[in-house]
């Protein structure tokens, strides 16, 4: 069974910091093959690439959040981190954990939801103005 399990989010105040970690297990292949991203999305808003991970530790990463948010993986424990520093209000949102087979993705695609296969349940990040 695949999984991609995300924890650390709940309730910040503005300015404050939360770092999001996502535990995969069951992935068809070794760690390192696959690409890690993380998303977030609401029903108002489409998904949204915020930051992708390969397994040599390149970063691909949005505009929106660069500068405040920081990706990082650690391949001992299958996990990958998103640490989220002066969160606004505007970041509300859930956070998915996804990742695919890094030989399936063409450059430029690191931040599109469409090309990834595994995905997590979600957490919820709350950042209060």
């Amino acid at each position: 069974e695949i999984q991609l399990v995300e924890s650390g989010g709940g309730l910040v105040q503005a300015g404050g910091s939360l770092r999001l970690s996502c535990e995969a297990s069951g992935l068809p292949g070794r760690f390192g093959e696959f690409l890690l991203g993380w998303f977030r999305q609401t029903p108002e808003k489409a998904s949204e690439g915020l930051s992708a991970i390969q397994g040599d530790g390149r970063t691909n990463n949005a505009d929106s959040v660069k500068g405040r948010f920081t990706m990082s993986s650690d391949h001992a424990r299958t996990t990958v981190y998103l640490q989220m520093n002066n969160l606004k209000p505007e970041d509300t949102s859930v956070y998915y954990c996804a990742a695919t087979a890094i030989c399936e993705i063409n450059d430029g695609q690191e931040l599109q939801p469409a090309v990834y296969d595994y995905w997590g349940q979600g957490i919820q990040v709350t950042v209060a103005s």
